[in-house]
């Protein structure tokens, strides 16, 4: 059986989190992986409805995730998260929850956050037109030592993804080519 791995992809909305979890599905995939995403936004439709944004609701949300996470990493599966996961001690929590975890913050400013979002949702959270917006008027903390920083403003989609699959390479979660 193969090894079960956790890859949780954290940084602030717009990121690109989701991009990168499904590309790393794709590759994973094509190498006979199992893969499950856990994408932040569905799971707070499906298994957190009714929470909100406060820090405990947050947080709640995180460790059913993290759960999950657990779960199918001990049998073998490829998760990837891909979710806010705003504060750093609910995610060390997830850490020690799973094991086999390897956290990577998908890194980019704001400034280009605020530029590349369609929606407008970042220049609404600066004017307090949304609040509790994460990194804006709620505090997001950046993982102090992740396995790995990918920038998603100064690398693309095929880099990031590269470098997090030479990762798990290295350390046996996938196979080499």
């Amino acid at each position: 059986m193969p090894k079960g791995v956790t890859v949780w992809l954290t940084g602030l909305s717009g990121a690109g989190k989701s991009t990168i979890a499904h590309a790393l599905q794709a590759n994973a995939e094509s190498r006979g992986r199992l893969v499950e995403i856990l994408d932040g936004d569905i799971v707070r439709e499906n298994l957190s409805r009714g929470l909100g944004f406060s820090k405990e609701d947050r947080d709640t949300n995180i460790r059913r995730i993290a759960f999950v996470s657990h779960l199918l990493t001990r049998h073998g599966a490829f998760v990837i998260v891909a979710a806010i996961s705003p504060y750093a001690g609910v995610r060390n929590e997830a850490r020690e929850m799973i094991g086999d975890f390897v956290e990577v913050h998908v890194d980019c400013s704001i400034d280009v956050l605020t530029a590349r979002d369609t929606k407008g949702l970042y220049a609404k959270a600066l004017t307090g037109e949304i609040k509790n917006f994460t990194g804006i008027s709620d505090p997001y903390e950046a993982p102090t030592s992740p396995e790995l920083v990918v920038s998603t403003a100064r690398e693309d989609v095929a880099q990031s993804v590269g470098r997090i699959e030479r990762y798990l390479e290295a350390n046996g979660y996938i196979n080499t080519d």
